[in-house]
């Protein structure tokens, strides 16, 4: 059908993403940091993205376009507010890379999955499945230098502050165990004491998953050194 929707000049986009802000619909995309219209479907050609857009990159036209689908968007919607916010969408990543002798010198990603935070984290998902997962206090990045490689590399990595975070994390980690194929487990704690929380959630975790799967526990000083 020729009906009326939005354009997108990716030539002016200047990648502030206000106008994916601004669309409810959900319609816009960022990619590769320009916005784009990913489902025309979703446009109702209300612009609500336009007056937004400080780049004037965005405009009306008439064309042949799928019409507006209102179940689809609502269904959408429904989707994205029970996943929470943005940033808890699933990710993997291919960090395959080997290290080389310039390593050193230009470190390697070594994460391998977004979202990271256990608070984020869903309890089913492909990237825990077949996988060995680090279970880190988020202070051991900091104070160990080597973590990417020595820890996080080939593993499904999930990172908390029982402190910080104030909240007992031994039921979704149990969740995840039984309900992945997880084939094992390492704790990296700092030596201070509150992170005791993290290493008791996992190791009730572990219990009560009901499964028998190795694990070990790693302890870093707060020089960055292993102790335990």
């Amino acid at each position: 059908m020729i009906r009326k929707i939005i354009r997108i000049d990716e030539e002016k986009c200047n990648g502030c993403g206000a106008c994916a802000n601004a669309c409810h619909e959900g319609a816009i995309e960022m990619v590769n940091g320009k916005a784009r219209l990913q489902r025309e479907d979703f446009c109702d050609g209300f612009g609500d993205c336009l007056p937004n857009c400080p780049a004037g990159a965005i405009s009306f036209e008439e064309r042949e376009a799928p019409a507006y689908n209102a179940e689809a968007v609502k269904t959408a919607k429904a989707e994205r507010h029970a996943g929470g916010c943005p940033g808890s969408a699933v990710t993997q990543f291919e960090n395959t890379e080997a290290p080389t002798a310039t390593s050193a010198a230009k470190p390697i990603s070594r994460l391998a999955q977004w979202p990271c935070q256990i608070k984020l984290v869903p309890t089913r998902a492909p990237f825990y499945d077949g996988k060995k997962l680090l279970i880190a206090a988020d202070c051991t990045a900091y104070a160990y230098a080597n973590m990417h490689e020595d820890f996080m590399r080939g593993k499904t990595t999930i990172i908390g502050c029982p402190k910080l975070d104030a909240i007992d994390y031994s039921e979704k980690l149990t969740a995840i165990l039984r309900d992945n194929d997880v084939r094992s487990v390492t704790i990296v704690r700092m030596e201070v004491p509150c992170c005791g929380g993290l290493q008791y959630a996992a190791e009730t975790a572990l219990k009560q998953s009901g499964k028998f799967i190795p694990w070990q526990v790693v302890t870093i000083s707060r020089d960055g050194k292993i102790i335990d």
